[in-house]
């Protein structure tokens, strides 16, 4: 069941996608080589706890971190662990989210760690974009296929590859509602975009094949051809006046 928001609990959203997306800033800022993924989670709980909100993920289905962290060939749900190192060269898929008011945002970003390939930053700036012109169709009358057909045309078009087995999906009170939100599909196909809607918009974008596994620890998910992917996510509200990203970081 698809749950539409009032405006007053879009507004109660704002806040915790706020933290959310402050969260994100904040691992940004603190991934340098040498630190473990388990010392960038503990950023971010940090953060996150220090706003009076609650990771939204950690204890989520049994999972023990407060973001998913993951890395080069790992497409999302990663593990915090202190065993695992981040290097120069990588690049950090970082999925956060934060519970406020009884509210959750949630929000990706990859990053780069010092220098990458230029191949790499090529897979990031295309994610990235795809996000925002996956955005640009979530409005009112529009369907759930704009969105990922938009994002899927304009990958595809530069030679990557959209994961399929995972999707983006609805927000409100639970982190994960309906409706699912592929980051493929077909134009006018789906349910109806409709006001009050929030939705998380989170392109899973692979360097190579779109096929991938589940690795042993039963969270972590990698490609299946060892290719880099990339992951960035907001949070959107279908408003009376357009999308409005609920996860966005305070300005400098």
């Amino acid at each position: 069941m698809i749950i539409q928001k009032t405006s007053k609990e879009i507004m109660l959203m704002r806040e915790a996608g706020r933290i959310t997306g402050n969260a994100l800033k904040a691992a940004g800022r603190a991934i340098e080589p040498g630190m473990t993924t388990k010392e960038l989670d503990n950023v971010i709980r940090r953060y996150i706890e220090g706003e009076g909100a609650k990771p939204s993920f950690l204890g989520l289905y049994g999972f023990k971190g407060s973001a998913c962290i993951s890395i080069n060939n790992q497409v999302i749900h990663g593990i915090p662990s202190k065993d695992v190192v981040i290097r120069s060269g990588d690049i950090v898929s970082v999925d956060v989210g934060a519970c406020i008011n009884g509210f959750h945002g949630d929000s990706a970003y990859t990053f780069a760690c010092g220098e990458i390939s230029p191949e790499a930053q090529k897979l990031l700036d295309a994610t990235r974009e795809s996000l925002y012109l996956g955005i640009k169709q979530a409005v009112k009358g529009n369907r759930i296929g704009d969105i990922g057909h938009a994002i899927q045309e304009y990958v595809e078009a530069r030679g990557y590859s959209v994961v399929r087995e995972y999707t983006g999906h609805g927000v409100g009170a639970s982190v994960h509602e309906d409706p699912n939100v592929p980051n493929f599909g077909t134009p006018h196909r789906g349910y109806r975009l409709e006001e009050g809607m929030v939705i998380a918009i989170e392109p899973m974008i692979n360097a190579g094949t779109p096929r991938v596994r589940q690795l042993s620890d039963g969270w972590t998910v990698v490609t299946a051809d060892g290719a880099l992917s990339a992951h960035f996510e907001h949070t959107v509200a279908i408003t009376a006046d357009g999308p409005v990203i609920l996860t966005m970081p305070d300005p400098e």
